[in-house]
């Protein structure tokens, strides 16, 4: 690979995006890649950006950022052979975390070393923001979940984790139940629940472990439901899912399936973190259907 397209939030992680350009510009040029780098103004001009790399046949795209610009780089690059490289600057970096990359030079020496591998992906159709299908690295949430990361996102400062907590302590005051009609590989269920995750790689919330067995070659989606507990109990459930340990409990049920319709009245989903659309939203397996820079075994759930 001699270029490679770097598209920045420079925004990310207060203004870590901004600050990490140019060693990331030094680094690529003394390896012998030439980076055409874009500071994107917005989240659509960003989308634009890879999008417009993705078409022009560019030999690799990397975008830095968050979970939101990681959201941008592989839909634009998903079915197709351009390889995305992954740059965390930013709070949560769930995507990032599930591919192995722990800091931003992971990500920079495995663009270097210029090796690819085959990831899934979930493909979701429905009433999108947008129009059209998206394409999701970690996790599609619905209820509870889902009013937290609205509630994070809109929060007035920026704290990553802490914000997401901070989230989920005001939810909790007001949070109930939702009825859900979920079709699992063609079977339906009509159940009471307090969230419902689809899940491609397992984490959310800034490293939240909601599906603790997830597998990203698999070619399967794997579902995690909170059936209905107390206000208390859910808020000890939540720190136990970001351990290391695989988590039991009757209220949580885990299951693995090729495709999930999910539907609830008043429900508006989220893609990994940000929002995606109303349901019914449906969750398809898309095996193989990005390839990202890297080497080794792929991430599992098993692993830390």
């Amino acid at each position: 690979m001699r270029t490679l397209t770097l598209v920045v939030n420079p925004e990310a992680g207060h203004g870590s995006g901004r600050l990490l350009t140019p060693r990331l510009e030094a680094s690529l040029t003394q390896a012998g890649i030439t980076p055409r780098t874009i500071l994107a103004e917005s989240a659509e001009h960003a989308a634009q950006a890879c999008a417009a790399a993705v078409a022009d046949g560019a030999e690799g795209l990397a975008v830095v950022g968050g979970d939101g610009m990681a959201h941008i780089g592989l839909n634009a690059a998903a079915m197709t052979d351009v390889p995305v490289g992954i740059l965390p600057a930013g709070t949560g970096n769930d995507f990032a975390r599930s591919l192995g990359i722990r800091h931003w030079r992971d990500g920079l020496a495995a663009i270097i070393g210029g090796h690819t591998r085959a990831i899934d992906l979930t493909e979701v159709t429905g009433a999108l923001y947008g129009g059209g299908r998206r394409f999701v690295g970690c996790v599609v949430s619905t209820g509870f979940d889902e009013r937290v990361n609205f509630r994070a996102n809109n929060a007035g400062v920026d704290l990553g984790a802490l914000s997401y907590l901070g989230a989920v302590l005001a939810e909790l005051r007001q949070f109930r139940p939702l009825r859900y009609r979920l079709v699992i590989d063609g079977r339906e269920r009509v159940l009471d629940a307090m969230l419902v995750a689809v899940a491609n790689a397992g984490y959310f919330g800034g490293g939240i472990r909601i599906a603790p067995r997830f597998d990203l070659t698999d070619g399967l989606l794997d579902v995690t439901i909170v059936h209905p507990v107390s206000r208390g109990r859910l808020l000890t459930l939540f720190p136990r899912l970001r351990g290391r340990n695989f988590v039991k409990h009757p209220a949580l049920e885990y299951l693995r399936a090729t495709s999930v319709v999910v539907d609830a009245p008043e429900l508006h989903g989220m893609a990994d973190g940000e929002p995606l659309g109303r349901p019914p939203l449906t969750c398809t397996a898309a095996p193989g259907a990005l390839r990202v820079f890297g080497t080794g075994a792929v991430q599992r759930g098993g692993s830390a």
